[in-house]
This record gives structure tokens, C-alpha cells and sequence, in this order.
């Protein structure tokens, strides 16, 4: 969300980044890339094993979607002439919770996973534990947790789907 993310530690350098550009005086077109669904489904293999899934985002929704959908959108955006000096907020079409996503990996699996909310703190050090530096796991475990309080990932603009002319991948489609 640029400027006004609520993400203040991953947004510091998009915004610092987008400065430079809009400075630099060359063409350009923005994407804003909403997260990844790969960032929550990469560690599946882990909440499969354990039975649960951490995070700090509470009932916050996230509107992921997939790289190759973003990576489409990059596509469209430098091959189609007049869109230079634009910002896009991009997203995927449908949000879901840490706890629907759990709820997804359960039913696709045919085993139980919880997710387990917690605390901002906490998660951070959970993260630390998995090997993660620290300042690392503060920028997730803050990113997490104004999912929640701030609903910094949440988008229903579709944006994302109009510059790619189709749905994105729902959730369900990518664990």
C-alpha cells in the first residue's frame, strides 16, 4: 500500500525504492505486489509434520496470490504501451485467514492442522528459533501481525485479475 503501509519495517525500502525512481527522471510503471501465497505455503512441510501452523495475524485476511500471477501482471504492464507513471496495487482476488488456510491444508492433506495465533513477540522468536536473524524474523513477525490489526494485505480492487484478464489462483489452488 506505498506510503501508507502499515508494514513500516518490509515497506521502507519499497517506498525509499519508488522515491528513486520517480526522481531518476526514466519512464516507469510501479507494482505493488500484495504477498505471495508462496510466503505461506512455503513452510506446509513443517505445519504438516507439527500439526499447526504459527503466525501472528489473527483473524486478518490475507488477498495472496501466486508469483506466477504477479509475474503475468509484469508481463502485461511492460508489453502494453501507455502505462508508464502508473502505481498498481495488485492482490489477489480472494482473502482468507491463517485459520482458513489451515483449514485448506487439513482437508487437502487428510490430517489435522491448527493454526496458532500469537503474539507479535512471540512469533518473532519462534522465528529466531527456526534460524532466522533477528532482524528478519521482527520484519515478519510485524508484517504478521498488521495483517491482523491493520489488514495491511487485504485488497478487493482486483486489480490485479483486470491487468491479467482472468481470476487469480485462489488459495485452495496453490497448497
Amino acid at each position: 500500500k506505498g506510503a501508507a503501509s502499515p508494514m513500516t519495517l518490509l515497506a521502507a525500502d519499497h517506498i525509499a525504492t519508488e522515491a528513486a525512481l520517480k526522481a531518476s527522471g526514466v519512464a516507469y510503471t510501479i507494482l505493488r505486489n500484495g504477498w505471495y501465497t508462496e510466503n505461506l505455503t512455503g513452510n506446509l512441510g513443517a505445519a504438516l509434520d507439527h500439526g499447526a501452523l504459527i503466525g501472528a495475524a489473527g483473524e486478518g485476511r490475507y488477498a495472496a496470490a501466486p508469483r506466477a500471477d504477479y509475474a503475468e501482471a509484469a508481463a502485461v504492464v511492460a508489453l502494453e504501451p501507455g502505462r508508464e507513471g502508473q502505481v498498481y496495487e495488485l492482490a489477489g482476488d480472494s482473502a482468507f485467514t491463517m485459520a482458513e488456510l489451515a483449514a485448506e491444508v487439513s482437508r487437502q492433506a487428510g490430517k489435522p492442522v491448527a493454526y496458532v495465533n500469537m503474539t507479535q513477540a512471540d512469533y518473532a522468536r519462534a522465528l529466531e528459533g527456526f534460524g532466522l536473524p533477528a532482524a528478519f524474523a521482527a520484519t515478519l513477525a510485524q508484517s504478521d501481525a498488521v495483517v491482523g490489526t491493520a489488514g495491511a494485505l487485504y485488497d478487493d480492487s482486483h486489480t490485479l485479475s483486470r491487468l491479467i484478464g482472468r481470476p487469480t489462483v485462489p488459495m485452495a489452488g496453490t497448497v
